[in-house]
């Protein structure tokens, strides 16, 4: 395991199953720094194949901001439950609407982040309600369909699946060296041990489905536009699975808040969690701040 694999969850760190009106979904849950108020609660979705392990690295510099943060297992996601050949169980509304009962369990209004698909099953449940957030935030997800070269590794896998295994279609992964959209980096979650563990952990109909809408899914950021909500769109300096010239021109039409951190790709949370970190924590600061000067109003 290198250096980087290694992270010590923050004092007063939970992991538990989150109960909710859809059912329970593994969750960790990290409290804010010791003496510091809190100033909002913050949900975190995973990216596909991913699980809420990847925003372990930004759990501790939140927290010293005031922001506590739950990352989430979408159903049939490492440590969710759900069914194992039902794909109609994870079409995009779906899951959605797990994402509303997440936020309603937690009994508070939430900023809400999503890490590429995650960033696309957030748009879709702040589509079909909006109230319960406080902001969205878009981090390496794009406005439409993934690039067309990670679609056809999508659809490398989505073959593979149909007539392999899981530990099978790992030790393929693992052959072919996994790109950001299949398998993800192993640093800061724990290494390969955990990413196989996790690999094994997910439903087989959840990754067949979430494959299929990375692959069609439509613009809908003419509709996300007419939400009133604070929008950030936070990427790397490079990104394979959408350019990110495309994400410059959604933040644009979203009015956006829009955040490039140097050195990092695909994945900013893991590349480099702390600037990430502090560019989220200003965007939440400043969401604050707006409400309080037109509460003043």
């Amino acid at each position: 395991m290198n250096s980087q694999a290694a992270f010590t969850p923050p004092p007063g760190t939970r992991a538990y199953p989150l109960r909710t009106a859809r059912g329970e979904f593994a969750v960790v849950d990290s409290p804010v720094a010791v003496g510091v108020p809190q100033k909002g609660v913050v949900l975190l979705l995973p990216g596909f194949t991913g699980s809420k392990e990847d925003f372990g690295l930004l759990h501790e510099p939140l927290g010293a901001r005031g922001y506590r943060t739950v990352a989430v297992d979408g159903r049939g996601q490492f440590e969710s439950d759900g069914p194992a050949d039902d794909e109609s169980a994870y079409a995009q509304a779906e899951l959605a609407r797990d994402v509303l009962a997440q936020a309603d369990a937690l009994g508070t209004h939430v900023h809400l982040l999503g890490h590429s698909l995650g960033g696309q099953i957030a748009r879709a449940a702040v589509l079909l309600e909006h109230s319960p957030f406080r902001s969205l935030t878009l981090v390496a997800s794009g406005p439409a369909q993934i690039s067309d070269s990670q679609q056809q590794r999508v659809k490398l896998l989505r073959d593979a699946l149909g007539v392999m295994g899981l530990d099978e279609v790992w030790q393929a992964i693992l052959a072919m060296g996994p790109p950001e959209e299949v398998g993800g980096p192993a640093r800061g979650i724990g290494g390969l041990e955990l990413l196989h563990r996790r690999w094994l952990g997910h439903k087989p109909a959840q990754l067949l489905a979430t494959g299929r809408q990375l692959c069609t899914e439509p613009n809908r950021v003419a509709e996300l536009a007419a939400v009133p909500l604070p929008f950030h769109v936070l990427s790397g300096a490079h990104d394979d699975t959408w350019p990110v010239t495309l994400l410059d021109d959604m933040a644009i039409r979203l009015r956006a808040r829009r955040t490039v951190i140097p050195g990092a790709e695909h994945s900013p949370n893991v590349d480099q969690p702390l600037p990430t970190a502090h560019a989220l924590a200003d965007f939440w600061d400043s969401v604050q701040h707006d409400k309080v000067q037109h509460d003043k109003v």
